[in-house]
This record gives structure tokens, sequence and C-alpha cells, in this order.
């Protein structure tokens, strides 16, 4: 088949891009920029754009299929040109499901923990030599890609909650109708989309409600957003509440009053680990064989990720962004790190933290760190066509004491060079790239 990928570049439809050509499909695609590491992926597989940007020439009445990605907007003179051609658009999460319709699908959902829930059960599952595709957001030690599509009779799903595509507005999950489902819980997001926080959590109630009889959801029992949505389904869905694996010496885990060392800490990974048990034992996996299986997890990549260390300083770098993730992320190193000094360096990157209206959220996430900076780019915002920010809105926000709120990157570059790292954990934070700078390399050289 011929594919033609609108929107290449990036992590998702690049890995995307790879699994369909070792298919033996005839692959092609287009975007306006493509980083590393996908430029030298698609390069090395023969798919990588002559030129960046959008060109109708590209799209003929040979192309079988095309796979439109969400970074691609409605004006596009490519997709403009397929659709006037009436070719076949897919968004990639209505071809997941294309290419899984006869597989068992398992997607795990919810405003945060889905990848490293994903990943754990994904760790699990190969050590235990089964058989399964999958679908992740993030790179995973052991695994090649980010998405497997094979003949493989399951599939493991990280079931994101935003759109499909800028013709497609269906949430991603919504797409996969599984047969057995993860809700880590709810906390408001993606504000560009969901205006008010009511309208993300009817989101949530729509995604319990199509679940069919017979399928099985998995909920977090301590989220009372969440609790709420589920008492509506309680005698029309099969809906099992879990909760937080308790912890033992040493943050070993403990359960059935035996313990097992993990490499992962932190009460949310214990509440991701709980709910990757609980679909395990649904596939097969007894407790014993999970466990000695999660002993040699290391998490997923930029999850609470150790970077580096010396002798008397640990850095974390780590995808968060949401206020709960903020929370959860600084929270975790607090409780396996009591005797330290916790240095929080959090980037304000996506669509909600840097609306003024959502910032309010982000009260207390930080309170936890003993030194907090918190930057912002003003070529973001303008980028994202967004209302400017000040200073004082941001530290109003936080409500952090002694809080370094910065928008300059050389100002940045310089306070990182002026920490002090001794008996410390320094953790970054961000979905972005802290506007080119290289956070990670400064630190070392401090090391």
């Amino acid at each position: 088949m011929k594919i033609h990928i609108i929107s290449i570049g990036g992590r998702i439809m690049h890995t995307l891009a790879l699994n369909l050509i070792e298919k033996g499909h005839l692959v092609s695609g287009s975007d306006d920029e493509i980083y590393e590491p996908s430029k030298s992926r698609l390069k090395k597989a023969g798919v990588l754009p002559n030129e960046l940007g959008w060109d109708a020439q590209r799209i003929n009445s040979n192309i079988d299929l095309i796979i439109l990605g969400m970074h691609a907007r409605v004006d596009n003179p490519e997709l403009i040109k397929a659709q006037e051609l009436g070719l076949k658009i897919m968004s990639y999460p209505e071809f997941v499901f294309e290419e899984s319709k006869d597989k068992k699908r398992i997607v795990v959902a919810g405003s945060h923990g889905k990848t490293s829930t994903t990943a754990m059960i994904m760790h699990v599952l190969k050590d235990n030599k089964a058989d399964f595709d999958y679908l992740i957001g993030a790179e995973l030690e052991g695994f090649g890609t980010m998405v497997k599509l094979t003949n493989a009779p399951l599939i493991i799903i990280e079931g994101d909650e935003y759109l499909s595509s800028c013709i497609d507005r269906k949430p991603k999950m919504m797409h996969y109708f599984p047969h057995l489902s993860v809700i880590t819980g709810i906390a408001w997001d993606h504000i560009n989309v969901f205006k008010t926080e009511q309208e993300y959590f009817d989101l949530f109630d729509n995604y319990i409600d199509y679940h069919t009889k017979d399928a099985k959801i998995f909920a977090f029992e301590n989220d009372s957003d969440l609790q709420n949505l589920v008492k509506r389904y309680r005698n029309k869905k099969n809906i099992n509440n879990y909760n937080s694996l308790e912890v033992g010496k040493n943050g070993n885990i403990l359960l059935n009053q035996k313990e097992y060392k993990v490499n992962v800490f932190g009460a949310h990974n214990r509440a991701n680990m709980m709910a990757a048990l609980n679909v395990c034992i649904e596939l097969g996996i007894s407790v014993e064989h999970f466990f000695e299986s999660i002993t040699s997890f290391n998490g997923a990549s930029k999850r609470l990720e150790l970077v580096n260390e010396n002798s008397t300083c640990k850095i974390y770098r780590d995808f968060a962004h949401a206020p709960s993730k903020l929370k959860a992320s600084v929270l975790a190193i607090r409780e396996q790190y009591k005797d330290k000094r916790i240095i929080a360096i959090f980037e304000l990157h996506t669509f909600s933290s840097l609306n003024k209206d959502f910032l309010p959220k982000y009260k207390g996430s930080l309170e936890m760190a003993d030194e907090a900076i918190v930057y912002y780019s003003e070529h973001t915002i303008q980028i994202k066509n967004m209302e400017s920010l000040s200073k004082q809105i941001i530290e109003n926000a936080f409500d952090k004491k002694g809080l370094k709120v910065i928008s300059d990157k050389e100002k940045l570059r310089s306070e990182i060079e002026q920490l002090r790292l001794d008996n410390c954990i320094v953790v970054m934070m961000s979905s972005g790239t802290f506007d080119g700078i290289d956070i990670k390399g400064l630190l070392e050289l401090k090391l």
C-alpha cells in the first residue's frame, strides 16, 4: 500500500512511518519542522522529505492512504489536495484501531500516569515472553520504537485524551474501543481544547459510557473527581477500583506481607504499578511473575529519569507539565530524599500552562521544593498566539515563597550556572526544551 503521512516528523508519527516501512508499505511524508532523533531515523529509512514544508504536488491519485498528524492544520495544501482527490484520510488513532480491530485491546487513559503505567505493563509482558503490539508516548528501554503493529493477538495502547487531528475532532482514546481500560485519574488539562473543567470531566464521562458491558475498567480509587463519575455507572459498567501499593522498607513495595524491590519511587508510581499489576493479572501473569519482572523496570524516558549524579547530587528530568503531574513528581522526590535539598526547574510550555486563567491551578505544586525556578519564553507565547504574561501573574499563581520567575534565556543560563549543587536533588520538568538551552549539560558541568 502507498501511504503518505502529513506531519511525519513527530515522535509518534515518524515511529509509525518506520513501522509501516518494516511491514512492506511504500511510505512518504512531509512536515514543516523535523527535529532529532526523528530526522536521522527518517533519513536512514529513506523517507526524510527532500524539502521542509507543505507541497500539494506530493499528493496524487496513486496514494492509497493519507495518515494525518495532529500538527497539520485544516488549510494544509496537501490535506486540501487529498480531499479534492477523494483520497482515504485517517488520523493515526483511526489507523491504529483499523490495524488492531481483531486484537484484544488494553487502553490506559487518564490525565497523568498513562505513559508510566503503559510502560510497566509492556515491560512485564515482554519479560514474560508475551506476543503483543503497542502504542506508547515515550521511548522505553528494551523497545526499539514507540509503535508496533504486527499480527499479535494483543495490543497495549496509551490512550491520549487530546484531539486526533484537525479534521478528526474525536479524542484519541475514543477510537480504540477497549476490552480492558485503566483510568489513572482526572485533572483538567488542554485548556485550548477543553475550555472548562466540566467539559474535560465530560470527556471521561463519555469514555466510561462507551465501554461495552463486557469490558472491564480499573479506576483509581483516591481520585474524587474520577470516583464521582464511577458512581454514576456502578450498576451499568464493570468498574473495579484500585489503590496505591504500600511502601515497605527502603522504598520497597509491600504486598501481602511480602516486600519487593523496585527501581521507581513515589506514591504516583505505586498507584501506576498497582494498575499495571491488575492488568497483567487479567492477562494471565501471576503476582510473583509480575514482581520478578518489574524489579528490572527503570521507568520510561523523561519520567523521573535519573540522568546524572555524583556523591552529593542527583539530576532528574521529567515530562511533568500539568499541575497534578508537577506536584506528584516533586512529592515523589521529597518522599524518596527526605534529607536532601530539592531544586525544581520548570518550564511553562503548553497552552494550558501559559494561560493566565489556568495558571492558578499550579498553586502549591512546587511547595515541597526548597528552591524553584519557573521559566517561560515570550517567543513561545507569540508562536502560540497567546496573551502575554507577566512575572507577577506567575508568582501569584504558584504562591511559592522565594520562587524565581525568568523569561530571558541568558538569565536562565546564568541562574543555572550559579546554583549550588551539594546535598541536593535537581529535577528539570518540561514538555518542551527550555527554549533550546541545554539545562542538563549546564548542570553536569557543575557536578
